[in-house]
């Protein structure tokens, strides 16, 4: 995939921008291939490959902003690209904080990452990757069939380049491996997955083990028990404790905050989580699964405590909420070819506490442990909390039993300052956390 044409690409429709009588411009160049594979039972559902370009256009006229996007990237569509977007942004309202940073804040220094699988895997490995996983579900006792498993790899190379000087572009690939199962017999059947995700396809965890994990997380399930109305604490497992540091993200985004939609709005330098307790949001990581070595504006990303020892310490900012608040962007813009920047963490974690999760459990008489979520019930305005859950019962330090079907609620204000982290933080996604407790949650059930 070459990675010097598209420069030259966004280069030429810079100036045809200019031409046609946009005051500044930036534009967006995207172009990836993928392949995905899929069986279910051992019989093949699924073999596709992908490839496709994309190329966007934002342009300026005073105070007007428009954006177009186009697939043909031959002269006259750039031209007529251009011609379109400079006669939308001379017609639309002036937004005035909208507009490229200026050649003093854009970057000069890019970070290598290694965000680059230079090895493409064969269909055929492809395939025995998602075989072994599935028939290690499969083997687990009780489990009586399959959902089928899934492979896929893919590679993209992204660029920017905009009238204020910035020209880069850098390649990434990402593979990954799934599978879900189902245990038990007619209606009685419960169902679960796993999955692993990696830049490198050689850091992939083995396919055998998060099928034995979808298996045995399956059985584990069955004959789930209803529960009565309750408040009690909540151990929130890895795989869904990194939603609550999701919701924090989302909270302090500059857009919400710009428009004072945010429960967390006034709380800057103020405590919002306990003591001791650190939100990290780190672009370079090195083969992390979302790193930038620059944002979407061209401007230099480094490594945030969004929130340290407890108090929260800045907004996530991209250069239009920062210019609102009258605050510096921290280099948080994402985007896409069709769409403005907007503020988006990178690599989020929320840091690990001293005590293992079985402590976590140990003092528990009667609690909750969220295996699974359902719905997204949350209200940033608010903070109010209410989603559909499903996990086991604790019952004096231990897991006593499945149950399924209840709602869990609170308020994240509250959720947050009674939170406690376990040691066991492991970086699988983009947003991580270790396990979690919350205590004084209210479980409704029957």
């Amino acid at each position: 995939m070459a990675t010097d044409q598209p420069l030259d690409l966004l280069d030429d429709l810079l100036r045809r921008a200019r031409k046609a009588g946009a005051d500044s411009a930036d534009a967006v160049f995207v172009q990836g291939a993928s392949v995905s594979v899929a069986e279910r039972l051992g019989k093949p559902e699924k073999l596709e490959r992908a490839e496709g370009r994309d190329i966007g256009l934002r342009v300026f006229v005073g105070k007007g902003q428009a954006i177009v996007s186009s697939s043909d990237t031959s002269a006259k569509a750039l031209d007529e690209l251009t011609e379109r977007a400079v006669a939308m942004a001379r017609v639309v309202p002036e937004d005035p904080f909208c507009g490229i940073a200026d050649a003093s804040q854009i970057t000069t220094s890019v970070p290598d990452l290694d965000l680059c699988d230079p090895e493409e895997p064969s269909t055929e490995t492809l395939i025995a990757r998602l075989r072994e996983a599935e028939d290690a579900a499969r083997a687990i006792p009780g489990v009586t069939n399959s959902e089928g498993a899934e492979a896929s790899w893919g590679r993209s190379y992204s660029a920017i380049a905009a009238t204020n000087g910035f020209a880069q572009g850098y390649a990434s690939s990402g593979s990954s491996v799934s599978v879900s199962v189902l245990a038990g017999e007619g209606t009685a059947m419960e169902r679960d997955y796993d999955y692993t995700s990696a830049i490198y396809g050689s850091e992939l965890e083995s396919p055998a083990l998060i099928g034995r994990r979808a298996g045995e997380r399956a059985v584990a399930r069955l004959n789930p028990r209803k529960v009565e109305t309750v408040k009690v604490p909540i151990i929130y497992d890895r795989r869904v404790s990194n939603s609550i540091v999701g919701h924090l993200a989302g909270a302090i985004n500059g857009a919400g905050i710009a428009r004072g939609v945010s429960f967390l709005k006034d709380k800057m330098g103020q405590r919002v989580l306990p003591a001791g307790v650190d939100v990290i949001d780190d672009p370079h990581r090195r083969r992390g699964h979302r790193s930038w070595p620059y944002d979407g504006e061209g401007l230099a990303t480094e490594r945030l405590a969004l929130v340290e020892d407890g108090v929260l310490k800045t907004w996530v900012l991209d250069l239009r909420s920062a210019r609102q608040l009258k605050l510096k962007s921290t280099g948080r813009a994402a985007r896409g070819t069709s769409s403005p920047p907007g503020p988006s963490t990178t690599n989020l974690h929320l840091s690990p506490g001293e005590d293992s999760h079985k402590a976590l459990m140990a003092d528990i008489v009667s609690g909750f442990y969220c295996a699974d979520l359902i719905g997204f019930g949350v209200n940033m305005v608010t903070g109010d909390y209410s989603r559909g859950a499903s996990g086991f019962w604790i019952e004096n330090g231990e897991i006593a039993y499945p149950v399924s079907e209840i709602t869990i609620a609170g308020n994240l204000s509250e959720m947050f300052k009674n939170l406690r982290a376990a040691n066991d933080l492991e970086f699988r996604y983009a947003t991580n956390a270790p396990t979690l407790r919350i205590d004084g949650m209210t479980v409704a059930g029957r």
